[in-house]
């Protein structure tokens, strides 16, 4: 007998960090969430440890940051292989080292706090679109369950059910190499980063516990047949063919391996069921940009769904979520490809590890592949001139707001959109009063050297911080407003 679950508002597939955020983003915004998730428990594999400035700042926006302890920071990172500076204009410059199981931990206590529920065991089998609703039918400790929903995100990995339930098209290329890594304990291999040898590339790293977090790929070594994690035996033996060294005798506490995949889908929304994170896009997880791109892919979506079921947009804002983030994705899993090729290539890639390691010297180069692999660069398609704000994120900045010294960070975790009068005065905006239930205004004051020390006198910021109009653009106040917030309302 199939159990009838009460209808919700959203399903989230995967309790991993990606549908975490994005339940605790739409219960934050007053949608109902259940999250269903596969695992009876939460994973002790720490397969991410990196978090990159922007999503350090989606983080703060959130007032999350204290959570999370003192993580420490790097300034610098690399591409491909080769050492960089990731250091550009942030609250957050550098990347943070957190492991993903405390990522997971907090963003799991907080969606449960705002009331997401999240149901384990749970293995979802079969979904039906009906007008209106999705029925998601799954089975758990008890049974089948079957449950109603407005929507569905598909948050659930690399090897999604959901895409696979759906046939979603999900073209790109196959792995043809891989890097084996597992975290051992009892071994005393020096720490390297990204050394190459002449039979490959090996990376250790001891942690404060004493366990080490062995990498290798050996050159011209391709892709293991089987589908299963690594013995740690092979691992082992890759490591001594490459480093000499004998680690053997060590105690595994995880395996497994990551390859040179790329792939995209076609599209991030099929009607009421959408896609986030390596459910919507798989790439060889290097520097961290896997994690980092999914939460990323959360925080643009949770305030676009919670603004269509709560009927505050309509349903054309969510494909607004497919052209910003499939763009994106494709940026990055570009640059992944680039990065696998100089990481795994074998001798015959040195000479463009030579050029690109001298280009990197040059500052623009710099930035430019800097801004990439922390997320700082993203602009997204606003329309409306040439302000070099528009689209970007809200720059941190810490401002003048009556008495108080308030951050940008801050502002943002008011919820909703955020006019920040900058010098106009309210009196400026009588448009905004149809919708002052969805946009608050603050007026505030940038000192001089600012981030927002900037031509414009006033900024429309969306839920997620990305600056959505400036008194300076060519599209008008109101345009923006319906655009982002939904049609102009008589409610108080």
């Amino acid at each position: 007998m199939t159990e009838a679950v009460a209808p919700t508002d959203v399903v989230v597939v995967g309790a991993g960090p990606v549908g975490l955020m994005l339940a605790g983003e739409l219960a934050r915004a007053g949608v109902e969430a259940v999250v269903l998730e596969r695992r009876d428990v939460p994973t002790t594999a720490s397969r991410a440890s990196t978090l990159h400035a922007r999503t350090m700042e989606i983080l703060d926006s959130r007032g999350l940051l204290p959570r999370f302890g003192s993580p420490p920071a790097e300034p610098r990172g690399h591409f491909g292989g080769i050492p960089m500076d990731l250091i550009l204009p942030s609250s957050h410059p550098g990347q943070w080292k957190v492991p993903q199981t405390s990522t997971e931990s907090v963003l799991q206590q907080w969606a449960l706090a705002l009331g997401a529920g999240i149901r384990r065991g749970v293995e979802v089998v079969e979904l039906v679109e009906d007008p209106g609703q999705v029925r998601v039918r799954a089975v758990g400790p008890a049974g089948e369950i079957e449950i109603p929903a407005s929507y569905v995100v598909a948050c659930d990995g690399e090897d999604s059910t959901v895409r696979r339930l759906l046939r979603a098209d999900f073209p790109g290329q196959d792995a043809v190499r891989e890097l084996l890594r597992a975290d051992v304990d009892g071994i005393g291999v020096r720490d390297r980063r990204f050394e190459r040898l002449d039979a490959g590339l090996a990376i250790a790293a001891r942690r404060a516990d004493g366990v080490t977090r062995v990498m290798v790929h050996a050159f011209g070594a391709r892709v293991r047949d089987r589908a299963d994690e690594p013995a740690f035996e092979e691992i082992a033996t890759a490591w001594k063919q490459v480093t000499g060294e004998d680690i053997s005798a060590g105690t595994p506490l995880w395996a497994n391996s990551f390859g040179d995949a790329a792939r995209q889908l076609t599209r991030y929304r099929h009607g009421r069921v959408l896609f986030a994170g390596d459910a919507a896009h798989r790439q060889m997880p290097i520097g961290g940009q896997a994690l980092n791109l999914g939460l990323q892919d959360a925080f643009n979506l949770g305030w676009k769904l919670a603004a269509v079921i709560r009927g505050d947009n309509g349903p054309d804002l969510l494909d607004s979520y497919h052209d910003e983030r499939h763009a994106v994705g494709a940026t990055v899993l570009s640059n992944i490809r680039a990065q696998a090729l100089l990481l795994l290539g074998g001798p015959e890639v040195e000479p463009l590890r030579a050029v690109l390691a001298e280009l990197i010297g040059h500052e623009e180069v710099r930035a430019r592949l800097a801004g990439v692999i922390s997320g700082l660069d993203i602009r997204y398609a606003m329309g409306g001139g040439g302000d070099p704000l528009l689209g970007a994120r809200l720059p941190p900045s810490t401002l003048r707001v009556a008495q108080d010294s308030v951050t940008t960070a801050a502002l943002l975790r008011r919820g909703g959109g955020l006019l920040l009068d900058l010098g106009t005065g309210c009196g400026a905006f009588p448009e905004l009063a149809a919708w002052r239930d969805r946009v608050t205004v603050v007026s505030a004051r940038a000192g001089p050297g600012s981030a927002l020390d900037v031509p414009a006198e006033a900024v429309l910021v969306r839920p997620d911080g990305h600056v959505a109009w400036t008194s300076e653009a060519e599209l008008g106040l109101s345009e923006a407003l319906t655009r982002w917030f939904g049609p102009p309302t008589d409610r108080p």
